[in-house]
C-alpha cells in the first residue's frame, strides 16, 4: 500500500538528499517520535533510509509501544526501527552508541496542582537532563533539541518578527508559563552539557504548523478551523481574531529540523516557522475558502478599538542562512491537510 504521505516525503527527500551521505550507517535516538513533530521526523528518516539505502537505524522512545504499533504499523514494523519503552524523565538507556540524538518530546501543559505545583516544568527539565546524560555517555556527536517560540515570552506588538537574539522572556511570576520556562531551562542545559562533554547541541525554536497528522480536536487554531469547515461551518474563532500567527507546512518543518541537526552551527538556536504573518480571522477565512467556501465565520469577541494585536511570528534570517525557506504555501498546506484527513 502506498504511503499517503508519499508526495510530501518525496518533497522532503528532494531538499535533504545531500544531508544523508555523511550519516550513512549511523544510529539515531529519538524522543517524542510518536507525536506530531516526531512522527514527521520518523517518516522522513525512514523514507530517506529506504530510498537511498543508507543503512540507518533508529531507536524511538515511547511510553506505549503497543499503541504506536496500532497507530503507525508501517513505522513500528520497519526493520530499521526499535521501539524503546519508557518515560522521558527516567527511561533506561539502550546499549550501543548513538551518534545522533533528537529530543522532540514535550509534556502537555496542565495547570499547577497540589501533586505537581510546578506543572509541566519539572517533567520537561528532567527529560532533557536524561537525554543529555545519554548523549554524554553514548558517543553522541550531535543533539537537536526542539524548543519553542514560547521562550521569548509575549512578543511586543511593535515587533513584527521576533529574532533569536531577542532578550525577552516569560514572566517568572506567571504561573501559566511552566511550558515556556521548561524550554528555556532545557536550552540552557543543552548549551552547558555541550560545552562540558564536547558534543554539538543545536536548538530549533518551533512556532506554528499545519499538515497531515495535526489533530483537529486539540488546541491548534488551524486544525480547529479545518474541523469546523469540514462540518460545513460555522468556523468558530474563540477570541477577537486579531492576533497574528504564521504557519509552516509539516513537510517543510521536517526539512528544517533535519538541516538544523546536521548542518546547524554548534550552540545556535534557530527559529522554525514561517515568516508570513496572518491574523487569526484571515486564517479562518483562508481555511474556509479551501475547505468549505460557503461556511460562515463566527468571531466570539469584538476587537477593542486601538488595542495593538498580539503577535507570535518568527524572524527566519538565521534559518535562511542554511538555505531554508517556505516551499509549500499556507493554502497548499491546508489543502494537503484536508486531503489527508478526507482519505482517512
Amino acid at each position: 500500500m502506498e504511503n499517503p504521505l508519499a508526495r510530501d516525503l518525496d518533497h522532503v527527500l528532494a531538499h535533504t538528499e545531500a544531508l544523508w551521505a555523511p550519516v550513512r550507517g549511523e544510529r539515531f535516538f529519538l524522543t517524542g517520535g510518536t507525536g506530531f513533530v516526531g512522527t514527521w521526523l520518523t517518516e522522513t528518516l525512514l523514507w530517506a533510509n529506504r530510498r537511498l539505502s543508507l543503512g540507518i537505524s533508529a531507536v524511538l522512545l515511547t511510553r506505549n509501544p503497543e499503541a504506536f504499533r496500532k497507530r503507525s504499523p508501517h513505522l513500528a514494523g520497519d526493520p530499521a526501527v526499535t521501539l524503546w519503552a519508557g518515560e522521558g524523565a527516567n527511561f533506561q538507556y539502550p546499549g550501543g552508541a548513538f551518534p545522533l540524538v533528537v529530543h522532540a518530546a514535550t509534556e502537555r501543559y496542565f495547570p499547577p496542582d497540589r501533586e505537581h505545583p510546578a506543572s509541566t516544568l519539572d517533567r520537561d527539565v528532567a527529560a532533557t537532563r536524561r537525554v543529555l546524560e545519554l548523549a554524554s555517555t553514548h558517543a553522541t556527536r550531535r543533539v537537536l533539541f526542539t524548543s519553542s517560540g514560547a521562550v521569548y515570552g509575549k512578543q511586543p506588538p511593535t515587533l513584527s518578527h521576533v529574532s533569536e537574539d531577542y532578550p525577552g522572556a516569560p514572566l517568572p511570576t506567571d504561573t501559566s508559563s511552566a511550558y515556556a520556562h521548561g524550554k528555556r531551562i532545557s536550552e540552557f542545559l543543552c548549551s552547558t552539557w555541550s560545552e562540558v562533554y564536547g558534543f554539538d547541541a543545536v536548538i530549533g525554536r518551533l512556532f506554528a504548523f499545519v499538515g497531515p497528522l495535526l489533530p483537529l480536536d486539540a488546541n491548534y487554531a488551524v486544525g480547529n478551523f479545518i474541523r469546523d469547515a469540514l462540518a460545513g461551518g460555522p468556523v468558530r474563532i474563540a477570541g477577537d481574531g486579531t492576533p497574528y500567527r504564521s504557519y509552516l507546512y509539516a513537510a517543510d518543518l521536517a526539512i528544517w529540523l533535519w538541516t538544523i541537526l546536521l548542518r546547524g552551527d554548534r550552540g545556535a538556536a534557530y527559529n522554525v516557522g514561517s515568516a508570513e504573518e496572518i491574523s487569526i480571522v484571515d486564517l479562518a477565512c483562508r481555511v474556509a475558502a479551501v475547505v468549505s467556501p460557503t461556511a460562515e465565520i463566527h468571531v466570539a469577541k469584538q476587537a477593542v478599538p486601538g488595542q495593538p494585536a498580539m503577535r507570535y511570528v518568527p524572524a527566519t534570517d538565521r534559518a535562511e542562512g542554511l538555505g531554508l525557506r517556505t516551499w509549500i504555501s499556507l493554502e497548499d498546506g491546508v489543502r494537503r491537510t484536508l486531503e489527508w484527513h478526507q482519505r482517512r
